[in-house]
């Protein structure tokens, strides 16, 4: 997988997630730096309230933020979140929940990325979440790569 573009590496990568899979997330845009990740609402991914369950948002935009991340890290490299702190802004409801991340930092062992979460509806958007991770570089680890 050392030969694949930052784009062909996180679809692969995506695929092989069994909780994105769980949650109905799918894929997005993904740029050096950046990726998105979107589900849409529904009974399986709620709280008793009705709106998208925090864990759920957690986990698009943990995920967003580290596939940003593992876009800039060398071929054969892999990143594991080492922390994350995520701000619920609001309830997330709406068509369709989106998040965006972005590598605001790539260091050689650490990376600090973010990701916004937004609640899209009828063609408007609402910030709902803002989360900060710390990833790590993993390299010649068994298991761990692309």
């Amino acid at each position: 997988m050392t030969d694949q573009t930052p784009d062909a590496r996180v679809r692969a990568s995506f695929d092989r997630q069994g909780l994105m899979r769980t949650l109905g997330a799918s894929l997005g845009a993904v740029s050096p730096g950046e990726v998105e990740i979107a589900l849409v609402p529904g009974p399986a991914v709620s709280q008793q309230h009705g709106f998208v369950h925090a864990g759920a948002v957690s986990a698009i935009a943990d995920s967003a933020a580290g596939y940003a991340a593992l876009t800039v890290m060398p071929p054969g490299a892999g990143v594991l979140t080492a922390e994350f702190k995520i701000n619920l802004l609001a309830p997330a409801a709406g068509n369709r929940i989106v998040a965006r991340g972005r590598v605001v930092k790539a260091g050689r062992t650490l990376t600090l990325a973010q990701a916004e979460v937004f609640a899209e509806n009828d063609g408007r958007e609402r910030l709902v979440a803002m989360l900060t991770a710390t990833l790590m570089a993993v390299q010649g680890r068994d298991g761990i790569g692309d």
